[in-house]
């Protein structure tokens, strides 16, 4: 069946943008600082992600540290931890609507049930919420990082540049709308042919009053002629 395997196809492509989501969740490379002064004599790269900050010298292994407060973070970071942590679940609970609304997966004899349908509409409507979820953070925090970089007021040591985690960030908001567009237009919500329900046949009944009992009078048919049926011939 074509539905059958258009479903299919959402459900993995949800599947490949949890993923993603829940990679960029906690990966450090949100934003990222490296510059070199003095003719390479100082080397360092600083990594700022949701839940870690990373920083490494010149011949010195990366060390990690988990955010002590909340606090530390930036608004935007702050706002990105939230948003993102909404889209892992949404996008998880997606997966698990999308499965229970598939035609292959049966759950009862009423497999062609029109609540099915809405079922994997639900699913495509998770999927594109958490897909702005998303989006709304990634997007956030790279505009914040362009605007600081080209401020010359900001100075050189206090810019950043985009991670990793960004740009796998806006892959992954475009995967997850495409997985909800698909399982919204794969979901058939209108009723089965299979149950369909016709009147009965009407008949036309002669009602009487209560006091009265109908009797049906036979029909006469009386012809109007004045001539007889010699005149004819």
């Amino acid at each position: 069946n074509m539905n059958s395997k258009v479903e299919i196809l959402g459900l993995v492509i949800g599947m490949i943008g949890f993923i993603g989501t829940t990679a960029v969740t906690g990966m450090p490379q949100w934003r990222v600082t490296a510059f070199i002064e003095d003719n390479i004599v100082i080397f360092e790269a600083r990594w700022e992600g949701l839940w870690m900050n990373c920083f490494r010298q010149h011949n010195i292994r990366m060390q990690c540290k988990v955010y002590d407060s909340l606090l530390a973070l930036t608004p935007d970071l702050q706002a990105a931890r939230g948003l993102m942590s909404s889209a892992v679940v949404l996008s998880f609970l997606a997966i698990m609507i999308a499965i229970v609304g598939m035609k292959c997966v049966r759950i009862n004899d009423d497999d062609d049930s029109p609540v099915k349908g809405y079922i994997l509409l639900s699913a495509g409507l998770c999927f594109i919420v958490s897909a702005i979820a998303v989006l709304i953070p990634v997007s956030w925090t790279g505009h914040n990082i362009i605007r600081d970089f080209y401020n010359p007021l900001v100075h050189v040591a206090q810019k950043r540049e985009l991670g990793e985690a960004l740009y796998i960030g806006w892959v992954t908001a475009l995967i997850l709308f495409v997985a909800g567009v698909i399982l919204c237009c794969a979901c058939k919500c209108k009723e089965n042919p299979k149950y369909t329900y016709s009147l009965p046949h009407l008949q036309q009944y002669n009602y009487a009053p209560s006091h009265q009992s109908y009797q049906p009078q036979p029909i006469e048919r009386r012809t109007s002629s004045k001539y007889s049926r010699s005149q004819y011939v």
